[in-house]
């Protein structure tokens, strides 16, 4: 890691942890998300997939979903990426083996575009080595 700051993209469940439940994160994440000089990014697939998880009733959340985000994204000092049309070939031109979930797909495609580092705990990512990972429960 060096002297050169880290630029994450938060996988979903790293974004709900760092707000809804920071003590699932590692010392490590943590200390990351503390650094002014990290920049942090979620990609808009994750807003997807916490729409779907509050919906099915899977996450609760301490505010409504629109204004959880936002203020989220705030709190954080995360920028927003959308999926563009080039991440979303991308998330299908992926390296494989990769497995199939397209959110995933997209996440990772959306961070080696961007040249971002995954913070994720998912052993999926975590194993597979066509992108930069942070194991967040280090």
């Amino acid at each position: 890691m060096g002297n050169a700051p880290v630029k994450l993209l938060l996988d979903t469940h790293v974004w709900v942890w760092a707000v809804e439940s920071p003590d699932q994160l590692g010392p490590k994440i943590r200390k990351l998300l503390q650094d002014l000089r990290c920049a942090r990014a979620v990609c808009s697939a994750s807003a997807l997939e916490v729409a779907r998880l509050v919906w099915a009733g899977d996450v609760i959340l301490q505010l409504p979903l629109a204004e959880w985000v936002e203020k989220s994204l705030a709190d954080l000092r995360a920028e927003s990426l959308p999926v563009t049309h080039e991440i979303a070939i991308e998330a299908y031109r992926l390296p494989e083996p990769f497995h199939r979930d397209p959110a995933d797909r997209q996440i990772v495609a959306c961070a080696r575009l961007h040249e971002l580092t995954v913070a994720t705990a998912d052993e999926r990512i975590l194993s597979w080595p066509h992108v930069a990972t942070i194991d967040v429960r280090k």
